[in-house]
């Protein structure tokens, strides 16, 4: 992609994948759902993960899988309201670029 991803919507994307499984997922997972969107590396997801467990976005717990442990990500209510506000955001945000590039002289 020859855009740049900036850290808000890093975030929520990351938000949004998680917010999709009520059980929580887990890091690999976020990074196969997050390229879906956008080309990211694990390196990359893992301090976005960080910062959103820090701000109390998310919320983390270990779970047993095949004798390993494998640590889940699950939204929390403060995150749920950050993606509601992401999206809100990302539709003015979006519309308003759409427009500009849809009237520009082809």
């Amino acid at each position: 992609m020859v855009f740049n991803t900036g850290a808000a919507l890093l975030d929520a994307i990351v938000l949004a994948a998680v917010s999709r499984e009520q059980q929580g997922t887990y890091g690999y997972k976020i990074t196969q759902d997050v390229r879906t969107a956008i080309d990211i590396s694990e390196s990359t997801l893992y301090p976005v993960l960080r910062r959103l467990l820090k701000e109390e976005c998310l919320e983390s717990y270990d779970k047993a899988i095949d004798g390993r442990n494998r640590r889940y990500y699950r939204i929390t209510e403060s995150g749920r309201l950050q993606l509601n506000l992401y999206r809100s955001e990302w539709s003015s945000y979006s519309q308003k670029i759409s427009r500009i590039l849809e009237e520009a002289e082809g």
